[in-house]
């Protein structure tokens, strides 16, 4: 059964946390789909991971090699990589079954914009809803530190 990881961004934009995120997912062995809420939106990402030191094998949906692709940048719902890991950024979509599909489902949000919030803690309460695993990561005081944790129904 999956689970879903708030990361709450305070100290770093995504453009910098996003990368040690993929990075660390790698490591694992996992296959990653990065879901964002628009085609441009995930352009302006990709763009951003070439800029990044070290490479991460990516691509972008839509390229032809989709299903080959380690990490898929993409603004749709197909998982055209099959992954292990799903990262939604930008209050893009992601539902009940998704997350309990994947080993680990990642929501990645901007913690100075309050219409992020709002979305990050709508979809909390969708997915803690429907009985989904989910902690709450927070970078606050520094380090990464886990806030809270609504463990599976049943």
């Amino acid at each position: 059964m999956g689970e879903a990881y708030f990361y709450h961004l305070t100290r770093q934009p995504l453009e910098a946390a996003l990368p040690k995120l993929l990075g660390l997912a790698l490591k694992q062995g996992w296959r990653i789909s990065v879901r964002g809420p628009t085609a441009e939106r995930v352009s302006w990402l990709d763009e951003r991971l070439w800029l990044e030191e070290g490479f991460l094998p990516h691509g972008q949906a839509g390229s032809g090699f989709d299903a080959d692709q380690p990490i898929l940048l993409t603004a749709n719902t197909d998982m055209a990589n099959a992954p292990d890991c799903l990262i939604c950024f930008d209050g893009a979509e992601v539902a009940p079954d998704e997350v309990l599909s994947m080993t680990r489902t990642m929501v990645v949000f901007n913690g100075h914009d309050g219409e992020a919030l709002e979305t990050a803690r709508g979809q909390w309460k969708t997915l803690t809803g429907e009985g989904v695993p989910a902690k709450y990561w927070s970078q606050e005081a520094g380090p990464w530190e886990m806030k809270a944790e609504h463990k599976a129904d049943g």
